[in-house]
């Protein structure tokens, strides 16, 4: 019996028991789901061996994935309480990310679904993002809106079913992680870039009048802006010789940064007449706009989704968790899936 023939046989389970597979950047990540309840998650990082350099090597992110994926997931399983024969599927990032790196954790996935004769499900890694919320709220069903903030995207969505979204808005140019990135850099903050510049503006003072990031009048954002003003502004005064505060600094930009995707994703369950707000993506476990998010929703009367940091950032629970939307919808890969480097967030409108 071919591999396909036995996937085909098999039933479709309410709640199945997934393995989650993700190695998209410096995270080699396994975790284990049955239903919407997480069994374990275990993060194997490379991010030390990374900071060396600045930033992520994708040779050695490589390296880090092969040497790391079989503990990975044999500590998930273990820790799950399970036996490897009683998995129901594999899911595993395909894209978007590091190539070599998504080739290590898909190889390996195609290896483990084949040998187990269960289907194997491809995962758009920003999906993953946006199902986390799924993991943080049991109870959660479609519609809602959806703040997506990672390093690769920034968007808003309007979340019609599990499998439907429409874009309200994205940004036209860096994403909101990516700007957090360059901060740091021109403020000589070590990779990676995003907890250290929130560490560096509990420090400071928002007292620096940074530009706001609004690109028209729709739901749109545009960070290359916020990005070239805070490079500017300290090139400038460095080169006259002025002093001034990294802080300060620090602490004006992620101001800046955060307070609109707040405003906006608020603003956009107004018009959607949405009662709740979940939110995915790295930039998400940024405790500052963590809070004003609680803040700003529990004035406004909208329930807000907020998965724990440790699922904010690259982990294997999120992408067990969009695994679950496939397989339910009966979405499985052929052993043939490639991984991508790119993945497109889509265009406006339904998705």
């Amino acid at each position: 019996m071919t591999y396909s023939q036995r996937v085909e046989e098999k039933t479709i389970k309410e709640n199945p028991l997934i393995i989650g597979i993700e190695s998209s950047c410096d995270e080699t990540a396994a975790a284990v789901i049955r239903g919407r309840e997480l069994l374990s998650n275990v993060v194997l990082s490379s991010a030390t061996e990374q900071a060396k350099y600045g930033g992520v090597v994708p040779e050695i992110a490589s390296r880090a994935h092969t040497d790391a994926i079989d503990e990975a997931v044999n500590r998930a399983v273990k820790e799950a309480g399970i036996r490897a024969d009683e998995l129901d599927a594999v899911a595993v990032t395909y894209g978007a990310g590091l190539v070599g790196a998504l080739l290590v954790g898909l190889s390996f996935a195609k290896a483990y679904a084949f040998s187990l004769g269960i289907p194997l499900i491809g995962v758009n890694h920003i999906r993953g993002h946006m199902a986390a919320a799924y993991l943080a709220d049991k109870s959660l069903e479609p519609p809602f809106i959806t703040l997506l903030a990672s390093g690769g995207h920034t968007a808003i969505l309007y979340t019609k079913s599990y499998t439907e979204f429409e874009i309200l808005g994205s940004t036209r140019d860096d994403a909101a992680g990516e700007a957090f990135d360059k901060a740091a850099r021109v403020l000589s903050l070590p990779y990676p870039g995003g907890p250290n510049v929130e560490r560096l503006a509990t420090q400071g003072k928002n007292s620096i009048a940074f530009p706001a990031m609004f690109s028209g009048n729709g739901f749109d954002f545009s960070y290359s802006g916020l990005k070239t003003a805070v490079i500017n502004y300290c090139h400038t005064k460095e080169q006259k010789g002025e002093e001034y505060s990294r802080a300060d600094v620090a602490a004006s930009f992620q101001s800046a940064a955060c307070d609109v995707l707040v405003s906006r994703a608020v603003a956009a369950a107004k018009m959607k007449n949405c009662k709740t707000i979940a939110a995915g993506g790295g930039v998400i476990a940024n405790g500052y706009l963590r809070e004003k998010l609680l803040n700003v929703c529990k004035e406004s009367g909208i329930s807000l989704v907020l998965p724990e940091k440790k699922y904010c950032t690259d982990n294997a629970a999120m992408i067990a968790a969009e695994g679950l939307v496939q397989y339910r919808a009966g979405n499985f890969a052929p052993l043939s899936i490639n991984a991508c480097a790119h993945i497109p967030l889509g265009k406006k409108g339904k998705q």
